[in-house]
């Protein structure tokens, strides 16, 4: 493959060169490998982007390469910002004052998760320094697998919501402790305050962010309509640049925007909806991101030992976040039944256990290396077997159709309601 690339690469022009052409083409086949996936399987759209990915990671696809710098990583966590802004915007925090136990449900599920995986992979033997990591990275689902699987599936409900709230704070956590975590293994005997330094410096510097982010918002939207097209322009554009700006100053660039749609949410008077007109260029971005993170994990040497790690991580935090899920719903207003459907759509891993891995690598190369030799195979896995267990779960949930079956085109179930065949499309963003 490598051969072929070498040559076409002879005949591009400078302007435009081979990765434009590698992943202009490559997008192209995800989506068409993504409709094809709901439109003939019914199973999300995202399973055909991963598969795309994969098989692209597989082939010696170098058009990702590990650890991830550069344009890689700055179109990763600006795809995740987008997906998590939308998502904290989504969660006003008046209502954990209402239902606190909702905050204690997750606090308990994270902690769980940790801890179990800790363990797990401790008692296999597997050094403290690359355990703890490996733990953080299980502690976060994947919002950006569960809002699409969302979106694909017309999910909705109470398990639908109470999911998506606790995919979004598991990723909170993560992100926060994950990116201090990073910052620690620059400074390994630096004490006590080598080790609340880092957590203090990246929770303030994604706190100033987030409220410079919403504050800007909140006033653009004084006069400007909140579904305009400018409006979603200045949106998107504000968030690369806190991105950016995130970044640089050693904060984490998805946290700051999943911190500032929390309190646009607050702060905004008026309901928030996300607007329409980015939803092409936000789907590109989530297409992008599911492509790169399948494309890069299967590109992880497996081997026994591996396999092992592997799949020990997987199913140990599969079992800890139902457990988890369920041990947490006292107060919370969820059934049993309902606790544990929730739990299995928490599964999903992606983006986040991702950019969490590639933070460990750059911090640390050969920490970072162990990390990666059992974190990448098991974030492949459970992109795809992630987003299958949440479709199964939100169908056994009652609150979305039958997976496994061809979808007919919507305009044809519903006659003369043609504007409906786009809405998982329009939620995608």
């Amino acid at each position: 493959m490598n051969a072929i690339l070498d040559f076409w690469a002879q005949w591009l022009r400078p302007s435009a060169g081979l990765p434009v052409v590698q992943w202009s083409l490559l997008l192209a086949v995800a989506a068409l490998a993504g409709s094809w996936c709901q439109r003939f399987t019914g199973l999300p759209q995202v399973l055909g982007y991963a598969a795309v990915g994969t098989l692209a990671g597989l082939a010696g696809f170098n058009g990702a390469v590990w650890p991830l710098q550069g344009i890689a990583l700055f179109l990763l966590e600006l795809s995740l910002a987008v997906v998590l802004f939308e998502c904290g915007g989504r969660i006003p925090l008046r209502w954990f004052r209402h239902n606190p136990m909702v905050l204690a449900q997750s606090l308990l599920e994270s902690a769980l998760t940790y801890f179990a995986v800790d363990g797990a992979l401790r008692w296999l033997e597997v050094p403290a320094q690359v355990a703890g990591p490996l733990a953080l990275v299980a502690l976060a689902a994947s919002p950006a697998v569960l809002v699409r699987v969302v979106a694909d599936t017309r999910a909705t409900g109470p398990v639908t919501d109470r999911a998506t709230v606790l995919a979004t704070l598991s990723t909170l956590w993560a992100l926060a402790l994950g990116s201090a975590r990073a910052e620690q293994m620059n400074r390994p005997n630096e004490g006590l305050l080598g080790a609340v330094l880092p957590v203090l410096m990246v929770l303030g510097v994604s706190i100033a962010v987030a409220a410079l982010l919403a504050l800007v918002l909140r006033l653009a939207l004084r006069w400007m309509s909140p579904t305009g097209e400018n409006t979603a322009v200045l949106l998107l554009a504000l968030i690369a640049a806190a991105a950016a700006v995130a970044a640089h100053l050693g904060g984490s660039a998805p946290l700051a925007a999943l911190l500032a749609g929390m309190l646009l949410k607050q702060i905004y008077p008026r309901p928030w909806a996300w607007p329409r007109q980015p939803g092409s260029a936000a789907t590109l971005l989530g297409m992008l991101m599911f492509v790169l993170v399948s494309a890069v994990a299967a590109q992880a040497d497996w081997d026994a030992v591996v396999t092992q790690l592997a799949l020990t991580l997987v199913v140990v935090r599969m079992l800890a976040k139902i457990v988890g899920v369920a041990l947490g719903k006292v107060g919370s207003g969820a059934s049993w039944k309902q606790a544990f459907w929730v739990g299995g759509a928490l599964t999903p891993m992606s983006a986040v256990a991702l950019l969490l891995v590639s933070q460990f690598a750059s911090a640390a190369p050969d920490t970072g290396a162990q990390i990666a030799r059992v974190a990448l195979p098991a974030i492949l896995l459970m992109e795809l077997l992630g987003a299958m267990i949440a479709t199964v779960a939100l169908y056994r949930a009652g609150e979305s159709p039958r997976p496994l079956a061809p979808l007919a085109p919507l305009a044809r179930r519903v006659p003369g309601n043609g504007a409906r065949d786009n809405k998982g499309d329009d939620h995608a963003a």
